[in-house]
């Protein structure tokens, strides 16, 4: 499968199965969009006559780029055939029930109240709560005795709002520690925060034991104010600006993003995240809120238009900041053409419902974060393991190729299928799509190539 494409003065052809991306002139592009369907003869005579006036594209030269095509596509860059389908399945067939990361909720409370929260505001549609140490420890000790040979497992501290319950993530990371050596085993921490609770001491412990700390910000304070509120209304931006800042510059580079939500009240999001660029930080991420057609912050068809231009901006902005020695990353742009994932799991999916699970105060399982609190997608507890065989297998079989929607979708290999969550929560689900998503996922992705294009033309 081809996709082709015009951006930024780019002419680029992307051949989806084998991943080959080509920068090429006007010629070669009409040439390649017309190259399936019609004789070489055929082809020849169209592009002499849409370039007639143009004195160097002349029969010769032709002939040459058909057979340059020709070459391309023998070499298997051009027009590969998707011979994937029959392998798609067998990536989580083959690692068993190995699991490799947990997300612990170790709080379901928050600080603040967010009314587009899919959280329910840290309750997940429950009873708020926080994990006890000895819940932790167990799931802790569940991750390692199904974790099979894997030496490297990763451990999310989640909420609500995760510092609520800090001495307990302390208390789970001493623990993990404690044990590493004996399970031959490396754990790696990750904690998302609102920030309302960071000081130094949440500073100097997430520094020393985090691998990466994400942090939540939409940008500009009347955005940011809007939703992000505590319980009297008030806006979080001012409490916890300065304390990203001292957390970021106290980290000396060790990873971290700021992972912001955009709305139907700000789908102009560039302008948030040259915002938080200003502001210092420069490792960035935004995502599209994801509700319900009738919710007033829900991206409208209009939105989705305004943000796919967005995307474009973006693009040519990181560009430029990157030739001024200003540089920024954002997370949906970090595609690496040359040595990206393999593809097993590239067509497998993040792994939710069979090597991820999400951990609930009282220890019982879900297929990830987004599905917490839905009891028909409950998997089992940390006590007892999986229970529910016939969940685990329904996640097993999601992939690229599990949705008759993805079938003829250019951008399958890069989703690899897209979110189970977003697709079940927009159409009841986990095979479903959610198209608004797919959309713009597109769009990321035709940035992304975009930007290595002229990252590799200045080379």
């Amino acid at each position: 499968m081809v996709h082709q494409y015009k951006l930024n003065g780019y002419n680029i052809v992307l051949d989806t199965c084998s991943g080959a991306v080509h920068d090429v002139d006007d010629v070669a592009y009409d040439m390649i969009e017309m190259f399936p369907d019609h004789s070489k003869d055929e082809i020849i005579d169209v592009l002499l006559e849409k370039y007639k006036d143009r004195e160097d594209v002349t029969k010769e030269e032709l002939l040459e780029c058909y057979d340059d095509i020709q070459s391309l596509k023998d070499e298997g860059q051009l027009f590969t055939p998707d011979t994937f389908a029959e392998l798609a399945g067998t990536f989580k067939q083959r690692s068993g029930n190995v699991i490799k990361a947990l997300c612990l909720h170790v709080a379901h409370t928050c600080n603040l109240n967010c009314s587009y929260c899919f959280a329910s505001q840290g309750k997940y549609h429950g009873d708020r709560a926080i994990m006890s140490f000895e819940v932790g420890k167990r799931a802790l000790d569940f991750l390692v005795e199904n974790s099979g040979t894997r030496t490297n497992l990763e451990v999310d501290f989640f909420g609500g709002e995760p510092l609520m319950n800090f001495d307990v993530v302390k208390e789970l990371v001493k623990y993990a520690r404690s044990i590493e050596k004996e399970k031959k085993k490396n754990f790696r921490f990750t904690l998302t925060t609102n920030g309302m609770l960071i000081d130094d001491d949440v500073i100097e412990f997430a520094n020393k034991e985090m691998s990466n700390v994400v942090l939540s910000l939409d940008g500009r304070k009347e955005v940011h104010d809007r939703f992000r509120v505590d319980f009297a209304g008030n806006g979080s931006y001012e409490k916890i600006i300065p304390k990203f800042q001292k957390l970021v510059e106290a980290r000396g580079g060790k990873g971290y993003y700021i992972r912001g939500t955009f709305t139907h009240f700000n789908p102009d999001f560039t302008k948030d995240v040259f915002h938080m660029a200003d502001l210092g930080f420069t490792e960035l991420s935004m995502e599209p809120v994801v509700g319900k057609p009738e919710d007033e912050t829900t991206l409208t068809s209009e939105d989705i238009e305004i943000v796919k231009e967005q995307y474009e901006i973006l693009a040519k902005e990181m560009l430029k900041r990157e030739k001024e020695g200003k540089p920024i990353t954002f997370y949906h742009y970090m595609l690496d053409l040359n040595e990206g994932p393999c593809i097993y799991k590239r067509i497998s999916g993040c792994g939710s419902g069979t090597e991820y699970m999400a951990v609930t105060p009282w220890g019982d399982l879900y297929p990830c974060h987004q599905f917490v609190g839905e009891e028909s997608y409950k998997l089992g507890d940390v006590f007892n393991g999986v229970t529910n065989d016939a969940l685990r297998e329904e996640f097993r079989s999601c992939n690229a190729y599990a949705r008759e929607e993805c079938k003829d979708c250019w951008a399958k290999l890069y989703c690899s299928g897209g979110c189970a969550a977003n697709a079940f929560h927009a159409s009841g689900s986990i095979r479903g799509i959610y198209e608004p998503g797919c959309e713009l996922f597109r769009k990321r992705i035709e940035c992304a190539i975009m930007m290595r294009v002229s990252e590799n033309s200045e080379e």
